[in-house]
């Protein structure tokens, strides 16, 4: 953990959130600024800042992330309709938080390109 991070912080508990899921290694709760009906953040308890520093050895706790939004999208309701997994790695992308986490946004029509 890193004691800056607002994502670690949320992932030990310290800040409040609305929790969706919570396993050993994955965290996932509702953003505090939603873009969708459905906007969940689903980030690795262990810190990681972004795609760039991510390890090889990293590949299956991504795999887990997605698998853990998967599930959340047919837990809310949004599996069937459609739902977009978005994962923004920098400035110019868009990340705002230095900790690695993928948005699961659903329960409206999406629009391409998205932004």
């Amino acid at each position: 953990m890193t004691q800056s991070c607002l994502f670690c912080r949320i992932a030990a508990g310290e800040i409040p959130s609305k929790m969706a899921r919570q396993t050993d290694d994955v965290v996932a709760f509702h953003d505090i600024d939603p873009r969708a009906p459905v906007h969940v953040l689903v980030i690795p308890r262990r810190h990681i800042a972004s795609v760039n520093a991510l390890a090889d050895e990293d590949a299956a706790l991504v795999g887990r992330l997605y698998a853990v939004a998967r599930d959340l999208a047919k837990e809310l309701g949004v599996a069937e309709g459609g739902y977009r997994l978005v994962m923004n790695t920098g400035p110019d992308a868009g990340q705002s938080v230095d900790h690695i986490h993928l948005h699961l946004l659903g329960g409206r029509t999406m629009t391409w390109p998205p932004g």
